[in-house]
């Protein structure tokens, strides 16, 4: 059964509550301020009667952890008292907390524990009808009327609960949605404005007389990049904000495409391809697309002297990527748990349903991801 549970709070006010029922159960005076449905004669109070009570009044503890087992605890031990007979008791009325409390709480089984509850309640009925001739079928049906009541004010408590959940969770994702908004019209003024003005330079200083080609070409690489970035970037300031273009999405690149601009802007970059190519589209795609990106941005960063090796082996199940860069500079080195570039691309990988492995050896550091396809 799945029920609500409460914190350790809540449960002690819980544990008071089923020590003031048993309680006052045996204070003079209050004790038969209870619940009776027959007028039967009053059984001498014994051990038996006593562990009723006790049964009665301590059903109310477990009832914000166990509301089905608190009812049919707070139930069955009260119908036991009155079919014995015994004087009328305090504790009884934790069958009407009961009530309540699992009509509010209960999260499974619903139906089977009305069902269960009204069955028992005419049995208990027929019961007592026999054992005291004054107990009339409208009397029966009053009572039970009342106690059908407490379990539908239990059913109201938890609908208006449950209906300020859900309030509170359309107010926290309106809340979300303003701040991405927010987040991509500070990036789209803030970010795309140097990207914008970066692309703008490159292009203007290609143009210089005094260049050499393999500079001219240098700047020419910037400029694309930067047009790319900014693509990318307005497709994903989209999805921030709920715009996001149809038409294109950064897995459209391959990692071709990203190798070609690494050797562009002079990285010395080896890449092999093993079986037989095929388009990387879609989330696999993207996850291939930026392993390679983020393995070749680390080398550059980290690596002796920039270089890389990437190989991208086509499955038919699954691709296979390697990126091996040679070894580490002193400072700035990442480890095997990375940082946030590997744990960017472990997520990635992961979420892909595929797996990661980042190994620092001697002479090179490797990245290795599996990707389903």
């Amino acid at each position: 059964m799945k029920t609500v549970h409460c914190p350790l709070a809540g449960f002690k006010w819980d544990a008071v509550s089923a020590a003031v029922l048993i309680g006052l159960s045996f204070v003079p005076g209050v004790a038969r301020q209870g619940l009776e449905l027959a007028d039967s004669p009053d059984h001498p109070l014994n051990l038996l009667g006593i562990a009723l009570i006790v049964l009665q009044g301590g059903s109310v503890a477990v009832l914000r952890r166990w509301p089905h087992w608190s009812l049919a605890l707070a139930f069955s031990s009260f119908a036991a008292y009155q079919l014995l007979g015994f004087p009328t008791t305090f504790a009884a009325l934790g069958l009407l907390v009961a009530l309540v409390g699992a009509g509010a709480l209960a999260q499974r089984h619903r139906p089977l524990t009305v069902s269960l509850l009204l069955a028992g309640y005419v049995l208990l009925v027929a019961a007592l009808i026999r054992i005291d001739p004054t107990l009339t079928v409208p009397d029966a049906f009053a009572f039970g009327a009342m106690l059908a009541a407490l379990w539908i004010f239990g059913s109201w408590l938890r609908s208006q609960s449950a209906m300020r959940r859900r309030h509170a969770e359309m107010l926290e994702r309106e809340i979300i949605l303003a701040e991405r908004t927010r987040i991509a019209h500070e990036l789209h003024d803030v970010v795309t404005h140097h990207v914008t003005a970066m692309v703008v330079q490159a292009e203007a200083g290609g143009f210089h007389p005094q260049l050499d080609a393999k500079t001219q070409q240098l700047l020419a690489s910037i400029a694309d990049g930067g047009r790319k970035t900014l693509a990318d970037l307005r497709s994903l300031l989209g999805a921030l904000d709920g715009k996001a273009e149809k038409s294109r999405v950064p897995a459209e690149q391959q990692a071709a495409e990203v190798i070609a601009r690494a050797r562009a802007s002079g990285q010395n970059v080896e890449f092999a391809e093993q079986g037989e190519p095929y388009p990387l589209t879609g989330a696999t795609g993207l996850v291939v697309v930026r392993v390679v990106q983020e393995s070749l941005t680390n080398a550059l960063k980290h690596a002796l002297d920039g270089a890389a090796t990437v190989g991208i082996s086509y499955g038919k199940d699954e691709i296979m990527v390697e990126v091996a860069s040679s070894g580490r500079r002193a400072r700035g080195s990442a480890s095997n748990s990375g940082g946030r570039g590997i744990i960017g691309m472990r997520e990635r990988v992961e979420l892909a349903g595929g797996q990661l492995q980042v190994e620092q050896l001697a002479e090179q550091f490797v990245v290795k991801a599996r990707i389903p396809r």
